[in-house]
C-alpha cells in the first residue's frame, strides 16, 4: 500500500479533501505548525517533513500546500509530487502576486476582512451552492490569522525555480486565485475553480487515482 501526505490549502484541513477517497492508500493529513517569526519557507518545510514518517512517500498538496508540497520535496526523497490548483515555481504566479510582494502591498491586505467569507471570497472560489459556501465559510472562520498573514508574504515572495521531475500538476481551466494561463500543468479539469475538491470531486477521484498509480 502506498504511502501518501497530504498538505491542505492555505489556512485549510482535511475537510477540503472530504469527498476525495484515499481509502486504497495509507494517507496522512499533515498538519499546519505555527510559523515562527520571519520563518523562511525552507526552514518551516523541513520543519513540517518532521511528520512524514514513512520512506519515499507521494506527497499531494492543494493550493499553498502543493507549494509546501514542493519544499517538502526538496528535504525528503518522494516517491511523487501531485499539486492541486497550485504553482510549481515562482515563474507560475501571477504577476501581479509577484509585483505585490516586490513592492510589500501584501501587508496592507485586511486578513481579518479575508476571514470572513462573501460574495467576492465565493467568486474566487469558484462556489455557487449553499452547502459549499456554508464549508467555505467554516474554514475561513477557523484560519488562524497570523497563519495567514504570514503565508501570503511567503507566496507574494516565493523564489523557487526549481521543478522536479517526479511532479504532476493538476488545474481547473475556471481557476480565479491561480488562473490557468499563468500555469503549465499537466492535467486539465474543465471549468475546475479554487474550490475543485469539493465540487469537481468526482472527476479528480478518477485524475488522482491514475496520477497516483502511473
Amino acid at each position: 500500500m502506498k504511502n501518501i501526505y497530504i498538505f491542505s490549502g492555505l489556512g485549510a484541513d482535511k475537510r477540503v479533501f472530504k469527498y476525495l477517497d484515499f481509502s486504497n492508500y495509507n494517507a496522512t493529513f499533515v498538519d499546519w505548525i505555527v510559523p515562527n517569526k520571519k520563518e523562511t519557507i525552507e526552514k518551516y518545510a523541513k520543519r513540517l517533513s518532521q511528520q512524514i514518517t514513512t520512506k519515499n512517500p507521494i506527497l499531494i498538496g492543494l493550493s499553498f500546500g502543493g507549494i509546501m508540497a514542493v519544499e517538502v520535496g526538496k528535504c525528503i526523497e518522494a516517491e511523487k509530487i501531485i499539486i492541486i490548483a497550485s504553482v510549481k515555481t515562482k515563474n507560475e504566479l501571477p504577476f501581479y502576486y509577484r509585483f505585490a510582494g516586490f513592492f510589500k502591498f501584501h501587508k496592507l491586505l485586511p486578513t481579518k476582512f479575508m476571514k470572513k467569507a462573501n460574495f467576492l471570497s465565493f467568486w474566487l472560489f469558484g462556489i455557487s451552492n449553499k452547502e459549499d459556501k456554508k464549508l467555505l465559510t467554516e474554514i475561513l472562520k477557523d484560519t488562524d490569522e497570523n497563519f495567514l498573514k504570514w503565508a501570503i508574504a511567503i507566496i507574494v515572495n516565493w523564489k523557487n525555480t526549481f521543478v522536479p521531475n517526479n511532479i504532476k500538476h493538476i488545474h481547473g481551466t475556471s481557476d480565479k486565485i491561480l488562473p490557468i494561463q499563468f500555469v503549465k500543468s499537466d492535467v486539465k479539469v474543465n471549468n475546475g475553480g479554487h474550490f475543485m475538491t469539493i465540487n469537481k470531486h468526482q472527476e479528480l477521484n478518477i485524475i488522482l487515482n491514475n496520477c497516483i498509480k502511473s
